[in-house]
């Protein structure tokens, strides 16, 4: 299987060697076609699952969501029964695959560890001024190096928007490039805020600008914003993996992140990667879903699937 380097950058060393070259490379990817775009995603979205598959793509979702807790009011406590959850989905049926991973803010990575150890789930934690992105970029950096040392497995950042809007494309990069080298063994997903890019154009920009940077994962969202992942944009962003596989023979993960609430959502999703980028990316090194009421969702329509009745509302644990 094709796996991450630490930069595909020494594929593209011209493309990267100055922002005036980075931008007629990000601008000369070919234009989206909006409508195009859209009416796939919505085409795909109409695929029926029969009742076979469709038990096997609710525990493919629960293995990859990212069960997620980023409140100023988490706790250890709190974090201690994410993780919990993240282990044994189900309590009360063993059989129920783990989720990915849990994701919290650094000061809560060392108990998320705890609550997790030797299960084999991994923690994740959002960093770099998490969501919005406004500090200095060495204050980025110990965000980083802190998550990291207290054993962050995986990073989440967010790119500077403002950045990128601004067109100043090569300090996005830079700063991707310093977050990779800080991350260290942590796989680390870079996320866009694809709500606030505004254009299809810009996601295809900055799917391409963070592959080039050394992103294991692009990730659509923050979940803090109005608007968050949908068929259309994650579409988009497996477009782009795909292509730059294909070009570079470096497989890049794609994480949608907010506003997936639903088991049928996360099918719908699934059939977006396996039509799009393909079977290579049905697994949770390749794919997660950022979401927590999510596994809500799955559990019950598991349930439903192996008993025949929908659960009551206090069959699962509330978050």
């Amino acid at each position: 299987m094709p796996t991450t380097t630490p930069s595909a950058a020494h594929a593209f060393t011209d493309v990267t060697a100055s922002d005036s070259a980075l931008r007629r490379f990000l601008h000369g990817l070919p234009g989206v076609d909006t409508v195009g775009l859209e009416a796939r995603a919505a085409a795909l979205g109409t695929r029926s699952v029969k009742t076979t598959a469709k038990a096997y793509a609710i525990d493919l979702a629960i293995s990859m969501v990212d069960l997620t807790t980023l409140e100023g009011a988490d706790t250890p406590g709190k974090v201690r029964a994410l993780g919990a959850k993240a282990v044994h989905p189900d309590p009360t049926d063993r059989t129920a695959p783990t989720t990915a991973a849990v994701c919290v803010y650094p000061d809560m990575v060392a108990a998320a560890k705890d609550a997790v150890a030797g299960s084999g789930v991994l923690v994740a934690s959002v960093a770099t001024a998490f969501p919005a992105g406004r500090a200095a970029l060495d204050v980025k950096l110990a965000d980083v190096r802190d998550a990291v040392a207290a054993g962050a497995d995986e990073i989440d950042m967010v790119i500077d928007r403002g950045a990128f809007l601004a067109g100043r494309y090569l300090k996005v990069y830079d700063e991707i490039v310093a977050v990779k080298e800080a991350s260290g063994a942590a796989r680390l997903k870079v996320i866009f805020e694809t709500g606030e890019l505004s254009t299809y154009d810009n996601i295809r920009r900055a799917s391409w600008l963070g592959m080039l940077a050394g992103a294991d994962f692009i990730k659509t969202s923050t979940g803090k914003v109005a608007v968050n992942a949908t068929p259309a944009n994650t579409l988009l962003m497996l477009e782009a993996v795909r292509d730059f596989r294909a070009q570079t023979g470096v497989q890049v993960g794609v994480k949608p992140a907010g506003g997936i609430r639903t088991t049928k959502d996360a099918v719908k999703f699934l059939v977006l990667v396996k039509e799009t980028a393909g079977a290579d990316w049905l697994d949770n090194h390749w794919f997660r879903f950022g979401a927590s009421s999510l596994l809500n969702d799955l559990l019950m329509q598991r349930q439903k699937l192996a008993t025949g009745r929908y659960s009551g509302p206090d069959y699962v644990t509330v978050d």
